[in-house]
């Protein structure tokens, strides 16, 4: 289909893991478990709910679609007091051509453009650190910058996949580069989840419970690891953290290395450029950070500690804030 064709909904295609399911709602449940208040930031108000009621007694729900510009500023706009971690977990793959109302491709609205806003908008009150789940996928991402949006080219839905997930990667490096320079003690960490038997992949039970899923694929429960290592552990910023099995598809957490283009800084800053241009926000770290080189969720210490889950798509797509979480299988 050429990019430059009507848009469509794609909603009822739409395959995606977030707070309220898959390795989203496993990581939320863990970070509640171990006392964090967590905030689960949802498009799915009700699912959400029902997931804040499967967690401890501190939980909260807060509405925000990811694809949506609008939703994530006022969500941003809403944020009061201080968020020790931030996970941008929500995500969507391989589906068919859509655009969102302000005529962004799909994938790159969810997957990456909400996260980068959410992020920028939310820097001055985050304590501690960022966590941006990428995917093995985007080392097959072949970013056009001259047409993000897909709107010359004919559409490929696994390679828009592929470049969000490059996008995100970049993303998170380039955040960790631009907090350094201006001298604040946030991280910005990537991590990814491997292949896991999750909604966002499209795997069923069968294939989940079968020997080759049991032997050569995680599970959501060990997918979801890295992003509670990349959040809870002492982990330098700018890392990217997976599985430590053959080609990063399984296994325990560890600190690996991204693809070249992903560590390219030259690229990443033309794609911050670009994309703070589309957004409107992000156009200097400074501008968030402040002179002092410390946000307010820094200067104020010990407030509530914080944890935060976000959704985005029907059945179970979901990005995450406060940690917010939006995560792919790949």
């Amino acid at each position: 289909m050429d990019g430059s064709g009507p848009s469509r909904d794609a909603r009822p295609d739409r395959r995606g893991d977030g707070a309220t399911s898959g390795i989203g709602l496993i990581t939320a449940r863990a970070l509640s478990r171990v006392g964090a208040h967590v905030v689960l930031a949802v498009r799915n108000v009700d699912k959400g709910h029902a997931a804040a009621r499967s967690m401890g007694d501190d939980t909260d729900v807060m509405p925000l679609d990811v694809s949506d510009q609008k939703s994530v500023r006022a969500f941003a706009g809403n944020w009061r007091g201080g968020l020790d971690v931030l996970i941008n977990n929500a995500g969507i793959m391989q589906v068919p051509l859509s655009r969102t109302t302000e005529g962004y491709e799909m994938q790159l609205a969810t997957n990456y453009l909400g996260h980068f806003t959410l992020t920028n908008l939310l820097i001055p009150h985050i304590k501690d650190r960022v966590v941006t789940l990428s995917s093995q996928l985007h080392r097959r991402g072949r970013l056009d910058l001259e047409d993000l949006q897909w709107t010359r080219r004919t559409y490929d839905r696994t390679a828009a996949y592929c470049d969000s997930k490059l996008a995100d990667l970049l993303f998170a490096i380039e955040l960790q580069r631009r907090l350094a320079a201006a001298g604040s003690r946030i991280r910005s960490i990537a991590a990814h989840p491997g292949i896991a038997t999750t909604t966002l992949a499209g795997f069923n039970r069968r294939m989940s419970g079968s020997l080759l899923g049991r032997v050569f694929l995680n599970d959501p429960e060990h997918g979801a690891l890295p992003t509670l290592y990349a959040a809870s552990q002492d982990v330098a910023g700018g890392s990217y953290v997976g599985p430590d099995g053959i080609g990063g598809i399984k296994g325990h957490p560890k600190i690996g290395t991204p693809s070249r283009t992903a560590r390219d800084a030259d690229l990443a800053g033309r794609l911050w450029d670009a994309t703070a241009e589309l957004t409107g926000v992000g156009r200097s770290a400074q501008d968030e950070v402040g002179d002092t080189g410390v946000s307010a969720g820094e200067r104020a210490g010990g407030g509530t500690g914080c944890a935060g889950l976000a959704e985005d798509v029907d059945g179970g797509g979901d990005a995450a804030v406060s940690p917010a979480v939006t995560g792919d299988p790949l």
